[in-house]
């Protein structure tokens, strides 16, 4: 059954012609098409046999745990739940030797197809089902994203520009990332073993590259616009090929490569394989900066979202995360005390390179703990969002401090981490960012302290701020200690830090001496001197507390 490229209608989704561009041979064959391949799919599910209610109109069903006979009603429940095309591995796995079982369950199935009006292919045995899923979801969201392109934009997807290609060439396509990672790839029949494996494999086999490597291929292909030519090597089961670098300027994006099938190359091959180059290159571009501009988006909302600008279900709406579970934020800082000299000097473009590998750095940790995670910075500070999270704040703050201690390695400088307050709700993620940065602001530049959470430092965090408050608030304060500071200002003394560290010891002489390397005698002296100049009772418990304050306040503690 053709599936050569057709014109898609403009409503949701795209053609299963489409999907089978992609996912084709060697992959897939398709077994009915009772009404045809311009059925839409607009979604790919995987179902097994006791969740086949999953199934949603316009779905492209992967149906994994039955094959062949036994998949037969889970084929007419799809249908009836509105799927638009069922896939299915005909147990060739599961057939005695020399029998036909293969032959017989493609026909009962292909029966039961054609009776509920469902597309049904055929997914070849050792292909991974969540290979078919990725290239799927791939040619689907490729269609979201270029349904809003101009036309004159490089839109479409990376699968029909390989069929394009091949239909240029006379030839069978692949396109590969500049890691040798097969991207798309054109339908066809006359399939070598190579192509037959790096689609497969999604990547070229390793004996075959560095074959390529010695052969002096790759060199040639990133040096410029060249198109290659590689010989028939029947003894490797390799035919004939042409292949052309692809580069953004002087950077190498990737590689096409064209398949000899069972016709020669078309005459204008070279010059189309050049040009087809340079249109995937620009293809290839547009999806960098797609990827740049979603990136930033997340980024974006939840700056606002923790900055209190947009509402929950603004960031819910836009971002996968679900509004009404619980969630928590983490914070990092470069640490002001662990940052080298020098680093006050470094110019805008220097500071930004930093702060942008602190967001990637925390980013690529916190992924693989949540998928879901969201990471932007504010102020010189980066911000995680864990959302759909109970229970685990255990898990993040060891998460927290494997990060951080990523971040020194890498960075070459000291980082601190704060875990905020666990919230209940999305729209209360604004308070855990809160406390996150109170905890950081507490944290200061004690270098022993990495991580830390609210409760590790609550009493740093409340006298910190209630200091705070006294310094914004001058008629808070007591004029007798302001006199202490200005008489150790002009009389060279050092009454205030003796008498801080006294109240800090609770009136023992001897251990605040120590802390002083002074006599205690001296300190006896200080003290009631302290006393003398400022007028204070320190026998009124009151006035030792607001002393304490104030001279924490006074004396930077």
């Amino acid at each position: 059954m053709s599936i050569e490229s057709a014109p898609s209608p403009p409503s949701g989704g795209v053609p299963l012609r489409r999907l089978l561009l992609a996912v084709g041979r060697p992959m897939v064959d398709v077994l009915a098409a009772p009404a045809g391949l311009d059925v839409r799919v607009e979604d790919v599910v995987i179902v097994d046999p006791e969740d086949a209610a999953e199934a949603e109109p316009r779905d492209l069903v992967l149906l994994i745990g039955a094959r062949g006979a036994a998949a037969r009603h889970l084929v007419r429940a799809a249908a009836r739940r509105g799927a638009s095309a069922v896939a299915v591995k005909v147990g060739r796995a599961h057939a005695p030797a020399g029998a036909e079982r293969g032959v017989d369950e493609a026909a009962l199935l292909r029966a039961a197809a054609g009776e509920a009006g469902v597309a049904l292919l055929a997914v070849r045995p050792e292909v991974r089902w969540d290979q078919v899923q990725s290239l799927c979801r791939g040619v689907l969201d490729d269609a979201r994203l270029a349904a809003g392109a101009d036309p004159g934009d490089a839109s479409g997807d990376l699968f029909s520009l390989a069929q394009t290609i091949a239909s240029l060439t006379g030839g069978l396509v692949s396109i590969e990332d500049s890691a040798s990672r097969v991207l798309a790839y054109s339908s066809g029949e006359e399939v070598d073993e190579l192509r037959r494996l790096s689609v497969l494999g999604r990547r070229g086999p390793e004996q075959y590259l560095a074959l390529l490597r010695e052969w002096g291929v790759f060199s040639r292909l990133r040096s410029g616009e060249e198109v290659v030519r590689i010989d028939e090597h029947p003894e490797l089961g390799i035919r004939r090929r042409l292949a052309v670098g692809i580069h953004a300027g002087t950077q190498p994006l990737g590689t096409i490569w064209v398949q000899e099938g069972d016709r020669p190359f078309t005459a204008g091959s070279e010059e189309a394989l050049l040009g087809a180059a340079r249109t995937t290159a620009l293809y290839l571009l547009r999806q960098r900066t797609e990827a740049s501009v979603g990136l930033r988006l997340r980024e974006d909302l939840l700056a606002s979202l923790l900055e209190g600008r947009i509402e929950a279900a603004a960031l819910a709406d836009t971002v996968e995360v679900t509004a009404r579970r619980p969630a928590v934020v983490a914070a990092f800082a470069l640490s002001p005390g662990g940052r080298p000299a020098a680093a006050e000097e470094h110019d805008r473009s220097e500071r930004e390179l930093q702060r942008r590998r602190m967001i990637d750095l925390v980013a690529v940790h916190t992924a693989a703990y949540r998928r879901t995670a969201l990471v932007t910075a504010l102020g010189g500070r980066v911000y995680v969002l864990l959302p759909e999270l109970a229970g685990a704040e255990a898990a993040v703050v060891a998460l927290t401090r494997r990060t951080v201690e990523a971040a020194r390695g890498v960075l070459g400088v000291a980082v601190q981490g704060a875990v905020g307050s666990p919230v209940a709700a999305l729209a209360e993620v604004p308070r855990s960012r809160t406390d996150a940065d109170r905890v950081l602001d507490a944290m200061g530049r004690d270098l022993a302290l990495d991580v830390a959470t609210m409760a590790d430092v609550r009493s740093r965090v409340l006298v910190g701020e209630t200091l705070a408050h006294l310094r914004a608030t001058p008629t808070l304060r007591d004029p007798r200690l302001e006199l202490l500071a200005r008489h150790d200002a002009e009389a060279g003394s050092a009454l205030a830090v003796s008498l801080m560290a006294y109240l800090e010891e609770f009136g023992d002489v001897r251990a605040a001496a120590r802390r002083l390397h002074i006599h205690p005698n001296t300190l006896r002296y200080r003290v009631r001197r302290a006393e003398a100049v400022t007028g204070i009772d320190l026998g009124d418990a009151r006035e030792r507390l607001f002393a304490h304050l104030q001279l924490l306040m006074e004396c930077g503690g």
